[in-house]
């Protein structure tokens, strides 16, 4: 309830109050790998929050299937929430003049098997059977990797350029507030992994196997965005943000971890350690 109290405080933000003009004169005045590399991200991006999007109803579905109707009542934060990011990155595509059809081609094999193949086959796999094992997988798969490793990498990389550079005014503001969203939804899936692992330590194999799984691909992806480019644009440095990945996923893990063993009272506490540090 925690959550579902600062989605309603700060989750009702709109992507169509934001003014792009701004951006779009400092797009026009990037260099060509300069906005070769951020058009990199945003493809990854609005893709990424369509495919969630597309993906999350069985997440949601399965918990109400438990009866657990505060849990329910926050999750139905996150379908808004991921739809107003399509929203947003669609803006930003329409501004900037980008033509979605021509962003495929920034979509890695890497790319490919977290976000056409291990995303939704991991959540539409709690249609047919939404056991603790299927809601593991899931929250692994969403929360984990895509969220919390892949996402805050995105935004990391563009806060580094748009505070580098003191550009790009709106999107600067847009990926803020989407951060905040986004945050409540990692939060929420250290909770549910929290309570899954603290109630039955034999799911713990299926958390290591989804990490054996997903883990490279995604630092693979982060990989493939820059390795083009000989130097990076805006000086960015390779390894500075693949070990921020990293630092994202061992926290995390590291969190999911502590709950091992862990009473309702001590997972309660940890959840409520996430809640309240978290930036959302």
């Amino acid at each position: 309830m925690r959550l579902f109290e600062k989605a309603k405080r700060l989750g009702v933000w709109n992507p169509a109050d934001l003014d792009f003009a701004q951006d779009v004169r400092d797009w026009a005045a990037l260099a060509p790998d300069e906005r070769d590399i951020l058009q990199r991200l945003l493809a990854m991006f609005a893709a990424g929050e369509e495919a969630v999007t597309i993906d999350l109803l069985p997440l949601i579905q399965a918990i109400a299937g438990e009866g657990r109707l505060e849990e329910e009542m926050f999750l139905t934060t996150f379908l808004f929430e991921e739809a107003k990011h399509v929203d947003f990155f669609g803006r930003i595509l329409e501004a900037l003049e980008i033509h979605p059809e021509n962003l495929a081609r920034y979509h890695t094999e890497n790319y490919r098997r977290v976000f056409y193949d291990a995303l939704p086959a991991a959540l539409q796999a709690l249609r047919e059977t939404p056991t603790p094992a299927a809601q593991v997988r899931a929250s692994m798969t969403y929360n984990v990797v895509v969220e919390g490793m892949l996402a805050e990498t995105g935004y990391h990389t563009f806060f580094s350029v748009i505070e580098r550079r003191r550009i790009l005014p709106a999107i600067k503001q847009g990926v803020g507030l989407l951060k905040q969203d986004e945050s409540r939804h990692i939060a929420y899936g250290i909770y549910l992994l929290s309570r899954l692992i603290g109630r039955d330590d034999n799911l713990w194999p299926i958390i290591e196997q989804t990490m054996d799984d997903l883990f490279f691909p995604a630092l693979g992806i982060i990989s493939e965005a820059f390795d083009l480019y000989d130097p990076i644009p805006f000086d960015l440095d390779l390894e500075e943000i693949l070990d921020f990945a990293t630092g994202q996923f061992n926290k995390r893990m590291a969190r999911i971890e502590a709950a091992r063993g862990a009473s309702a009272g001590q997972i309660a506490a940890l959840a409520a350690s996430v809640i309240e540090t978290d930036d959302g």
